[in-house]
């Protein structure tokens, strides 16, 4: 098949029109209500003037005749409706218009024969080219259309879901005899732009084991966009809950609303919706699957719907967090007395978890007191360091100190440190943290 088209006129000819959801016609006509002819914004105030206003304004308004070739009344408000310039009519599209991702272009294509004679094996097809791919719609190859008589015409429809932002053409070619037996090759073009419908910004924030992500969604187009699902896909080891403001609502409302769920509207020109997603690590399984460095979150999955019910749908990229370093041993406090006395010893629980996949250990626990130039308030009551055993992969220990305050009011208790006897490492500190410490009550 030639790659360009045949010299001299053609039989055939592409006609294309877009598929979509047609229009509301409006009209914005100046129309008014005959009582701002009539009347002042004082008439009311005067009684025997607001008893005749209603049958002068009947008199005036009254609904016009078919017959009335005058339209006196075709300007006056019969119904509030008028005032919204709705005729009641539809528009089919009269171009390609807007065509934004995530809408799927769906084209009606019209192969029309304008000569006076039939041609025959017309092998059509319609593909669209984009800068990187060249996708086929439509090729008849295989089973050509047999003739197209003089006058008639071949019509097809084809579908693309839109997934490419930047210039697009719908290629249409067509090889066929025409009535003297020559055969030729017919190619035509159209063209279109694709654009970005939502511009989705992100930002994460970390809150000691919880991860937020905030979506702020601003609508790009000239049309109002109803938002029917905006999900956060988290990655494997994430799990994710969307974030709302409490409504009250009855029991039976909650239910209805439940099943089914009011679309948010996004207005046109700007408009501007949140959505906030707080993420956790799923289980202690998925979390030791975590690779070290990894911060991949998940993405967005977003479904809209137009003003007439046009659907679109979107998948935003991975979104990504600060990458989260896996320590190999992790010191959590466990318990701490709800009252702690000055000068006598009191017990603090504490857990020593491994989170690899060999043994670790055995280990020493001390309190530290660093380079602090501070003084510090508490400390060991006892022996000075404590040993705790080796600690399989992923498993856990739970060990006590004995500590001693020697100041009342708020004391921090920090430095407390591991080693690992065996490769001789140290591990950083538990961070601080604080603890009241009360007067002897016998004493006092």
């Amino acid at each position: 098949m030639s790659s360009s088209a045949s010299p001299g006129p053609h039989s055939l000819a592409f006609r294309v029109m877009r598929l979509c959801r047609p229009s509301f016609h409006v009209e914005t006509p100046l129309r008014f209500d005959p009582s701002d002819l009539l009347s002042g914004e004082d008439i009311f105030d005067d009684p025997v003037a607001a008893a005749h206003l209603p049958h002068l304004l009947h008199t005036f308004a009254a609904k016009p005749n078919d017959s009335d070739l005058t339209y006196r009344s075709r300007f006056l408000l019969h119904d509030p409706s008028d005032a919204m310039g709705l005729s009641g009519l539809l528009v089919l599209p009269q171009s390609f218009g807007a065509i934004y991702l995530g809408e799927t272009f769906c084209s009606y294509i019209s192969i029309n024969n304008s000569s006076s004679f039939e041609v025959r094996d017309v092998i059509i097809k319609a593909e669209i080219q984009t800068e990187k791919q060249r996708i086929l719609l439509l090729d008849t190859s295989k089973a050509p259309v047999e003739t197209i008589r003089a006058g008639g015409r071949y019509d097809f429809i084809v579908e693309h879901d839109v997934k490419e932002l930047g210039a697009h053409t719908l290629v249409c070619t067509a090889l066929y005899n025409d009535g003297e037996g020559e055969k030729k090759y017919l190619p035509q073009f159209f063209k279109f732009i694709v654009a970005n419908p939502l511009s989705v910004r992100t930002k994460v924030r970390v809150v000691k084991e919880t991860t937020i992500v905030e979506a702020c969604i601003e609508n790009q187009t000239k049309s109002n966009l109803y938002m029917d699902q905006v999900d956060f896909e988290p990655a494997q080891q994430w799990s994710a809950t969307t974030l709302k403001v409490e409504e009250h609502h009855t029991e039976k409302d909650s239910v209805t609303r439940e099943i089914f769920k009011p679309p948010i509207l996004i207005r046109s020109g700007g408009g501007i919706y949140n959505y906030l997603y707080q993420l956790r690590l799923s289980s202690q399984e998925s979390s030791q699957m975590k690779v070290e460095g990894s911060n991949v979150l998940g993405k967005l999955q977003i479904t809209w719907r137009t003003n007439l019910g046009e659907p679109g749908r979107l998948q935003t990229q991975q979104i990504l967090g600060s990458p989260i370093a896996r320590k190999e041993i992790e010191v959590q406090i466990v318990d701490i007395p709800s009252v702690i006395t000055v000068e006598r010893p009191f017990l603090v629980r504490l857990n020593l978890k491994n989170q690899t996949e060999r043994e670790m250990g055995p280990f020493e626990v001390w309190l530290s007191q660093g380079d602090s130039i501070e003084e510090t308030f508490v400390t060991t009551n006892g022996l000075q360091s404590l040993d705790l055993p080796q600690v399989e992969a992923f498993g856990s220990v739970d060990f006590q100190l004995n500590l001693l305050a020697t100041k009342i009011g708020i004391q921090n208790i920090t430095g407390i440190t591991v080693f690992d006897t065996r490769e001789k490492k140290t591990y950083d500190p538990l961070p601080e943290f604080e603890i009241f410490v009360d007067t002897d009550s016998f004493l006092s």
